[in-house]
């Protein structure tokens, strides 16, 4: 298997490049009074803080999706040749995620100590040892790093998931149990005990999120016919991109409980459209989607610091305010992403040549470049 034809689905980045720009958009307009614009541009929730777009709490979401979609069908694919090589999943999963994350721990570490703000270090503990969700949860997060919640939830699902693949027979059975219970959990606590803090964290970790990317990688990989029939036509396509564009402009919200649940199963979906291509209603194999999406991870990592820096130096520029607004979401989206095609270039792909080496399945994250 080692030697054969590499596994590339395509479509995905250009889910990935959805999400990682909803995130950066939504950061800068909640970010806009330190630029002295009006922040609430786009509305403002019940208690009268600027709302940001709601896409871009969805986006997180979609990226635990197309994480547990990818994971999983890898691992089965290995599983189908032989015993999964837990060693080599780990290696793989540090040469990716841990350099740009400590590169930016650092950098962010010094700007805090260079700024005199306050530097906690049993939190940074936490964020050293990817547990970044734990402040999250408690909303004591570290300047510059609150977004670092996401990628301790996927750190701490990989400590479990390539286990639950090399030894549960019947995968299926045991993703829908696991799904059913932590999202009934978390229903239960928020008709009965709302706002607690276990239903904050369920609702933030949720690996169920993962889990249905999960099912939909077992699904896709066993040919379901029930389910590929259903994820895969123009009506259902239609359907999850109505959604999505209802999430784009702030209109889409069934229940606050269940509405990242709900744009999970619309996820999987659209990337079953995305990968078998026939029934796609919109087609995310560009260019311009598949190269944000490649560097999606940089984006997703750097951005809050510069919106910080931007700040700085945009916020008593005097010029038209319509004109103001473009120069802030411009500028600090070019910057953020020139930055991350340099992180990917200088410095990821180094690491990546050498995660290479540990993959027993191969697999291309890209057509365009490499």
């Amino acid at each position: 298997m080692k030697n054969g034809k590499p596994i590339y689905f395509p479509g995905l980045n250009g889910l990935r490049a959805i999400a990682v720009m909803a995130v950066v958009i939504s950061h800068i307009t909640l970010a806009l009074k330190q630029f002295n614009l009006n922040p609430h541009i786009f509305g403002s929730t019940k208690d009268g803080n600027p709302l940001g777009l709601f896409l871009a709490e969805y986006g997180v979401s979609i990226f635990f999706v197309l994480s547990g979609f990818l994971i999983t069908f890898l691992l089965q694919a290995e599983k189908d040749h032989q015993a999964i090589d837990i060693k080599k999943f780990y290696l793989r999963r540090i040469l990716r995620i841990w350099p740009l994350y400590y590169l930016y721990l650092i950098i962010s570490i010094i700007v805090i100590i260079t700024l005199g703000l306050e530097l906690n270090l049993k939190l940074l503990f936490l964020y050293l040892f990817y547990a970044a969700n734990v402040p999250f949860i408690l909303k004591t997060a570290l300047p510059f790093l609150a977004h670092y919640w996401s990628l301790g939830v996927e750190e701490q699902f990989y400590l479990f998931w390539p286990w639950v693949n090399k030894k549960i027979k019947s995968l299926v059975i045991s993703i829908v149990l696991l799904i059913f219970i932590l999202i009934g959990t978390k229903v239960l606590l928020h008709l009965f005990y709302p706002n607690s803090i276990l239903e904050s964290a369920i609702h933030i970790t949720r690996f169920h999120c993962m889990m249905i990317g999960a099912l939909g990688a077992v699904l896709y990989k066993k040919e379901n016919k029930l389910f590929l029939k259903t994820a895969d036509n123009k009506i259902t396509q239609s359907i999850c991109w109505l959604i999505v564009l209802m999430a784009v402009l702030n209109k889409f919200h069934i229940a606050s409980f269940i509405d990242n649940e709900i744009i999970s199963v619309v996820a999987i979906l659209l990337i079953i459209g995305q990968i078998r291509i026939k029934n796609r209603v919109v087609n995310l194999e560009i260019n311009i989607m598949d190269f944000l999406g490649k560097i999606s991870y940089g984006i997703y990592i750097i951005h809050p610091l510069l919106i910080f820096l931007f700040s700085k130096i945009l916020s008593n520029l005097t010029i038209y305010t319509p004109i103001k607004y473009i120069i802030v979401y411009c500028v600090i989206t070019g910057t953020t992403i020139i930055l991350s095609y340099l992180s990917y270039a200088y410095i990821e792909s180094y690491f990546l040549k050498f995660k290479r080496r540990f993959e027993v399945v191969k697999s291309l994250p890209t057509k365009t470049f490499s």
